[in-house]
Protein backbone atom coordinates (compact mmCIF):
# COMPACT_ATOMS: atom_id res chain seq x y z
CA UNK A 1 0.00 0.00 0.00
CA UNK A 2 1.21 3.15 -0.98
CA UNK A 3 -1.12 5.05 0.82
CA UNK A 4 -0.67 8.05 3.39
CA UNK A 5 -2.51 9.35 6.36
CA UNK A 6 -1.43 12.64 8.11
CA UNK A 7 -2.62 12.85 11.81
CA UNK A 8 -2.16 16.19 14.46
CA UNK A 9 -1.65 15.30 17.93
CA UNK A 10 0.23 11.95 16.74
CA UNK A 11 2.42 11.91 19.49
CA UNK A 12 0.43 10.75 22.19
CA UNK A 13 -2.82 9.54 23.30
CA UNK A 14 -5.90 9.30 20.55
CA UNK A 15 -3.46 11.01 18.21
CA UNK A 16 -0.69 7.84 18.81
CA UNK A 17 -3.32 5.05 19.08
CA UNK A 18 -4.52 5.95 15.50
CA UNK A 19 -1.50 6.61 14.23
CA UNK A 20 -0.62 2.91 15.59
CA UNK A 21 -3.95 1.58 14.29
CA UNK A 22 -3.38 2.51 10.57
CA UNK A 23 0.07 1.51 10.44
CA UNK A 24 -1.20 -1.92 11.28
CA UNK A 25 -3.64 -1.10 8.60
CA UNK A 26 -0.88 -0.81 6.41
CA UNK A 27 -1.10 3.03 5.94
CA UNK A 28 2.51 5.12 5.71
CA UNK A 29 1.70 7.68 8.36
CA UNK A 30 2.83 11.44 8.77
CA UNK A 31 2.75 12.87 12.12
CA UNK A 32 2.46 15.99 13.51
CA UNK A 33 3.13 17.38 16.86
CA UNK A 34 4.57 19.41 19.20
CA UNK A 35 7.04 17.25 20.83
CA UNK A 36 10.21 15.95 18.32
CA UNK A 37 11.47 13.32 20.48
CA UNK A 38 8.14 11.58 21.05
CA UNK A 39 7.23 12.22 17.16
CA UNK A 40 10.86 10.35 16.88
CA UNK A 41 10.28 7.53 19.20
CA UNK A 42 6.90 6.84 17.44
CA UNK A 43 8.03 6.99 13.95
CA UNK A 44 10.75 4.45 14.95
CA UNK A 45 8.62 2.55 16.78
CA UNK A 46 6.26 2.50 13.47
CA UNK A 47 8.69 1.26 11.44
CA UNK A 48 10.01 -1.26 12.97
CA UNK A 49 6.90 -2.82 13.68
CA UNK A 50 4.54 -2.19 11.01
CA UNK A 51 7.04 -2.26 8.18
CA UNK A 52 5.54 0.82 6.67
CA UNK A 53 6.37 4.75 6.28
CA UNK A 54 6.56 6.93 8.88
CA UNK A 55 7.53 10.77 8.58
CA UNK A 56 7.05 13.44 11.45
CA UNK A 57 6.96 17.39 11.03
CA UNK A 58 7.64 19.18 14.52
CA UNK A 59 5.05 21.94 14.93
CA UNK A 60 3.17 24.23 17.18
CA UNK A 61 -0.09 24.49 16.03
CA UNK A 62 -1.47 27.48 18.27
CA UNK A 63 1.07 29.53 16.05
CA UNK A 64 -1.00 31.37 13.04
CA UNK A 65 0.63 30.03 9.97
CA UNK A 66 1.95 26.45 11.45
CA UNK A 67 -0.58 24.49 9.26
CA UNK A 68 1.12 26.30 5.82
CA UNK A 69 4.47 24.79 7.26
CA UNK A 70 2.79 21.25 7.03
CA UNK A 71 0.98 21.91 3.83
CA UNK A 72 4.37 22.48 2.21
CA UNK A 73 6.37 20.17 4.00
CA UNK A 74 3.51 17.47 2.62
CA UNK A 75 3.77 19.01 -1.00
CA UNK A 76 7.55 18.77 -0.83
CA UNK A 77 7.46 14.67 -0.09
CA UNK A 78 5.23 13.92 -3.55
CA UNK A 79 3.18 11.25 -1.78
CA UNK A 80 -0.19 10.29 -2.00
CA UNK A 81 -2.58 11.71 0.87
CA UNK A 82 -5.74 9.25 1.43
CA UNK A 83 -6.35 10.37 5.05
CA UNK A 84 -6.58 13.52 7.33
CA UNK A 85 -7.05 13.50 10.83
CA UNK A 86 -7.59 16.15 12.72
CA UNK A 87 -6.66 15.21 15.97
CA UNK A 88 -4.78 18.22 17.85
CA UNK A 89 -7.25 19.90 20.48
CA UNK A 90 -7.01 20.83 24.56
CA UNK A 91 -8.73 22.59 27.05
CA UNK A 92 -8.77 25.54 29.65
CA UNK A 93 -10.90 25.01 32.31
CA UNK A 94 -12.25 28.17 34.56
CA UNK A 95 -14.59 31.21 34.14
CA UNK A 96 -14.46 32.88 30.80
CA UNK A 97 -13.68 36.55 32.13
CA UNK A 98 -11.04 34.68 34.81
CA UNK A 99 -8.84 32.65 32.21
CA UNK A 100 -6.28 34.66 30.10
CA UNK A 101 -7.83 35.52 26.29
CA UNK A 102 -4.35 34.75 24.72
CA UNK A 103 -4.43 31.74 26.02
CA UNK A 104 -8.04 30.96 24.90
CA UNK A 105 -7.34 32.46 21.36
CA UNK A 106 -4.40 29.77 20.83
CA UNK A 107 -6.75 27.20 21.65
CA UNK A 108 -9.43 28.19 19.14
CA UNK A 109 -6.30 28.09 17.13
CA UNK A 110 -5.61 24.94 17.49
CA UNK A 111 -8.96 23.41 17.54
CA UNK A 112 -10.99 25.49 15.49
CA UNK A 113 -8.19 26.92 12.99
CA UNK A 114 -5.45 24.40 12.59
CA UNK A 115 -8.51 22.13 11.39
CA UNK A 116 -9.87 23.75 9.12
CA UNK A 117 -6.87 25.47 7.27
CA UNK A 118 -5.70 21.96 6.87
CA UNK A 119 -8.46 20.84 5.31
CA UNK A 120 -8.36 23.70 3.06
CA UNK A 121 -4.76 23.15 2.07
CA UNK A 122 -4.89 18.96 1.48
CA UNK A 123 -8.85 18.91 -0.01
CA UNK A 124 -6.76 18.94 -3.19
CA UNK A 125 -4.65 15.82 -2.65
CA UNK A 126 -6.94 13.88 -0.60
CA UNK A 127 -9.87 14.48 -4.27
CA UNK A 128 -7.36 12.82 -6.41
CA UNK A 129 -7.53 9.34 -4.41
CA UNK A 130 -10.18 7.29 -5.65
CA UNK A 131 -11.66 7.34 -1.66
CA UNK A 132 -10.19 9.19 1.05
CA UNK A 133 -11.33 10.34 4.42
CA UNK A 134 -11.16 13.37 6.78
CA UNK A 135 -11.88 12.58 10.64
CA UNK A 136 -12.13 15.52 12.59
CA UNK A 137 -11.39 14.96 16.33
CA UNK A 138 -14.46 16.81 18.60
CA UNK A 139 -15.99 15.91 21.79
CA UNK A 140 -19.10 14.96 23.77
CA UNK A 141 -18.95 18.63 24.62
CA UNK A 142 -20.15 19.67 21.16
CA UNK A 143 -23.70 18.38 21.85
CA UNK A 144 -24.05 21.63 24.52
CA UNK A 145 -22.91 24.48 26.72
CA UNK A 146 -20.04 24.09 29.15
CA UNK A 147 -19.56 26.21 31.65
CA UNK A 148 -16.21 26.59 33.21
CA UNK A 149 -15.24 25.04 29.94
CA UNK A 150 -17.32 27.73 27.95
CA UNK A 151 -14.73 28.38 25.00
CA UNK A 152 -13.05 24.87 24.34
CA UNK A 153 -16.92 23.57 24.33
CA UNK A 154 -17.74 25.83 21.76
CA UNK A 155 -14.67 25.34 19.49
CA UNK A 156 -15.85 21.44 19.35
CA UNK A 157 -19.41 22.60 18.76
CA UNK A 158 -17.98 24.27 15.78
CA UNK A 159 -15.91 21.22 14.23
CA UNK A 160 -19.21 19.18 14.55
CA UNK A 161 -20.78 21.67 12.74
CA UNK A 162 -18.29 22.38 10.32
CA UNK A 163 -17.44 18.39 9.90
CA UNK A 164 -21.38 17.40 8.78
CA UNK A 165 -21.19 21.10 6.23
CA UNK A 166 -17.91 19.59 4.63
CA UNK A 167 -19.56 16.45 4.39
CA UNK A 168 -22.53 17.58 2.51
CA UNK A 169 -20.31 19.58 0.45
CA UNK A 170 -18.38 16.69 -0.68
CA UNK A 171 -21.08 14.09 -0.76
CA UNK A 172 -20.48 13.93 -4.64
CA UNK A 173 -16.91 13.63 -4.18
CA UNK A 174 -14.50 10.93 -3.45
CA UNK A 175 -14.03 12.53 -0.01
CA UNK A 176 -16.24 11.54 2.92
CA UNK A 177 -15.74 13.46 6.58
CA UNK A 178 -16.60 12.08 9.53
CA UNK A 179 -16.69 13.48 13.45
CA UNK A 180 -15.06 11.66 16.07
CA UNK A 181 -16.64 12.84 19.78
CA UNK A 182 -14.79 11.47 22.32
CA UNK A 183 -16.04 11.25 25.95
CA UNK A 184 -13.56 11.53 29.01
CA UNK A 185 -10.04 9.85 27.93
CA UNK A 186 -7.48 8.37 29.66
CA UNK A 187 -4.83 11.19 28.44
CA UNK A 188 -3.52 14.24 29.50
CA UNK A 189 -6.15 16.50 28.72
CA UNK A 190 -7.56 17.08 32.48
CA UNK A 191 -4.13 17.59 33.36
CA UNK A 192 -3.30 20.46 30.18
CA UNK A 193 -6.63 21.84 30.78
CA UNK A 194 -5.71 22.38 34.50
CA UNK A 195 -8.92 19.92 35.93
CA UNK A 196 -6.74 17.79 38.39
CA UNK A 197 -9.18 18.19 41.36
CA UNK A 198 -11.70 16.29 38.54
CA UNK A 199 -9.12 13.44 37.78
CA UNK A 200 -11.28 11.21 40.55
CA UNK A 201 -14.23 12.34 38.63
CA UNK A 202 -12.85 11.58 35.21
CA UNK A 203 -11.13 8.75 36.18
CA UNK A 204 -14.77 6.99 36.53
CA UNK A 205 -15.63 7.41 33.00
CA UNK A 206 -12.59 7.45 31.46
CA UNK A 207 -12.18 5.34 28.09
CA UNK A 208 -8.65 4.16 26.80
CA UNK A 209 -7.04 6.23 23.79
CA UNK A 210 -6.69 3.01 21.99
CA UNK A 211 -10.70 1.99 22.41
CA UNK A 212 -11.20 5.45 21.39
CA UNK A 213 -9.43 5.12 18.33
CA UNK A 214 -10.64 1.57 16.86
CA UNK A 215 -13.89 3.24 17.24
CA UNK A 216 -13.04 6.02 15.51
CA UNK A 217 -10.93 4.56 12.77
CA UNK A 218 -13.78 1.76 12.08
CA UNK A 219 -16.97 4.82 11.81
CA UNK A 220 -14.49 6.93 9.54
CA UNK A 221 -13.96 3.84 7.25
CA UNK A 222 -17.85 3.02 7.48
CA UNK A 223 -18.14 6.94 6.42
CA UNK A 224 -20.19 7.83 9.09
CA UNK A 225 -20.75 11.18 9.83
CA UNK A 226 -20.91 11.47 13.86
CA UNK A 227 -18.87 9.12 15.83
CA UNK A 228 -19.35 9.27 19.37
CA UNK A 229 -17.78 6.34 21.57
CA UNK A 230 -19.31 4.23 24.49
CA UNK A 231 -22.57 4.28 25.49
CA UNK A 232 -22.76 6.52 28.40
CA UNK A 233 -21.56 9.15 25.98
CA UNK A 234 -23.51 8.22 23.48
CA UNK A 235 -26.63 8.50 25.42
CA UNK A 236 -25.04 12.19 27.19
CA UNK A 237 -25.02 13.17 23.55
CA UNK A 238 -28.57 12.26 22.79
CA UNK A 239 -29.88 13.54 26.06
CA UNK A 240 -28.26 16.94 24.76
CA UNK A 241 -30.00 17.47 21.89
CA UNK A 242 -33.50 16.08 23.40
CA UNK A 243 -33.14 18.08 26.84
CA UNK A 244 -33.61 21.74 27.32
CA UNK A 245 -30.56 23.50 27.30
CA UNK A 246 -31.60 25.50 30.41
CA UNK A 247 -31.33 21.99 32.02
CA UNK A 248 -28.16 20.35 30.62
CA UNK A 249 -26.28 23.41 31.27
CA UNK A 250 -27.02 23.12 34.86
CA UNK A 251 -25.89 19.83 35.66
CA UNK A 252 -22.73 20.50 33.24
CA UNK A 253 -22.06 23.55 35.62
CA UNK A 254 -22.78 21.05 38.36
CA UNK A 255 -19.90 18.51 37.17
CA UNK A 256 -17.04 20.93 36.31
CA UNK A 257 -17.69 23.89 38.83
CA UNK A 258 -14.42 24.94 40.35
Amino acid sequence: MNEYALITGASKGIGKSMALLLAQKGYNVLLVARSAAELESLALQIKSDFKVEALYFVVDLSIPGSTKQIADWFRQLSVSLSILINNAGYGLWGNFDELSLTGQAAMMQVNMNAAVELSYYLLPSLKLQKQAYILNVSSTAAYQAVPTLTTYAATKSFILSFSRGLRYELKDTSVSVSCLSPGPTDTNFAHHAGMDALADLAAKFNMAPDAVAVIGINGMFKKKAEIVPGFLNKLSAMAARHSPKALIERVTAGLYKQ
